[in-house]
């Protein structure tokens, strides 16, 4: 099994996970002729991506998932709560699928393991994906932490999470108070230290990859994100990995 990322961030998401042939996109929050051009720079056609699973309704996540598979005939898979939000859009698709934010089903070799998560979407969810030996972590858009998340998250052989702002960053910029309430809260998003607490609480004993994602663009810094993590595990800053907007990340594989 493998992954690569197309891209992560405000502006757009996606992540692909690949195993004997299965190709998985989750999220796609880029328009199809930016997608298809991501899909390229990791040797991908678009036409060979076996499905799509999303993890919400927020445009950067949701946003060009309706569009590529509309062109490319891709299956997509989204919990019950998020289809209500997005059945009128997705409504022409070829092939739609809903799922309970429990139910693990699999497309051909990977099966995926959604868990939810609290975060201001409707039914949002975040997965484990395995191929039957290694165990990836999919974890960005969530405001808190919880024990069924981290016992979810705990043994998983790589992942990647959410590291969106720094507090200090955030409180000091120029957001509106409004907003910077929304991202702090209980349903927004993980900031570098309470990433690092994440890490703390898990089993990361079979970690081999560990990629800080969705990083804000005003509110972090990668250098920071690292600082962070490498600080959880006690490990060198250089072996954490970055998912940035523009170049996501290359193929990682599990070895």
């Amino acid at each position: 099994m493998r992954f690569a990322s197309l891209g992560s961030g405000s502006e757009g998401n996606g992540l692909l996970v690949e195993a004997d042939g299965t190709r998985v996109l989750v999220d796609c929050g880029f328009g199809i002729r930016d997608t298809v051009a991501r899909l390229s720079r990791i040797g991908v056609s678009p036409d060979t991506v076996s499905a799509i699973i999303v993890t919400h309704e927020h445009s950067d996540h949701i946003g060009g998932v309706a569009p590529f598979a509309m062109r490319f005939g891709t299956p997509v898979w989204l919990t019950f709560g998020t289809l209500s939000i997005v059945s009128e859009q997705f409504a022409g698709l070829p092939c739609v699928r809903g799922f309970d934010s429990h139910d693990r089903f699999a497309i051909d070799a990977i099966e995926v393991c959604p868990f939810p998560v609290p975060h201001d979407a409707r039914e949002p969810v975040q997965f484990v994906c395995s191929d039957g030996c290694w165990r990836l972590g999919v974890l960005t858009d969530i405001g808190v932490s919880t024990p069924y998340v981290e016992a979810t998250l705990s043994g998983c052989d790589a992942l990647v999470l959410e590291c969106n702002h720094d507090l200090g960053m955030l409180a000091s910029g120029d957001y509106p108070e409004s907003l910077k309430r929304r991202i702090a809260s209980r349903l927004g998003h993980l900031d570098n230290e309470a990433a690092a607490g994440l890490l703390r609480r898990i089993d990361s004993s079979r970690l081999k990859h560990l990629i800080a994602a969705h990083l804000s663009r005003e509110n972090n810094r990668p250098e920071l994100a690292c600082a962070a993590l490498a600080g959880a595990l006690d490990c060198d800053v250089a072996w954490i990995g970055v998912a940035d907007q523009e170049q996501g990340f290359g193929w990682r594989e599990f070895v």
